[in-house]
């Protein structure tokens, strides 16, 4: 099984926390919180920013 990233639909995710995971093709972060993803970007002072806003409910659920 794999992770589908929602903003590029890359299957490139690699593992940074126990619920962080960082999309290799377009540089987005995301935190899983139940059965849906938490969207960031990662700014250049390392804060991050949501993207939340940008992708609908649907987009933002697990695609295993």
């Amino acid at each position: 099984m794999f992770m589908q990233c929602p903003n590029c639909n890359g299957k490139d995710i690699g593992k940074i926390g126990s619920q962080q995971f960082y999309c290799w093709n377009c540089f987005i972060e995301m935190s899983v919180t139940g059965d849906e993803l938490t969207v960031h970007q990662v700014e250049a002072d390392g804060s991050l920013s949501s993207l939340n806003d940008l992708f609908t409910e649907d987009e933002r659920k697990l695609k295993w």
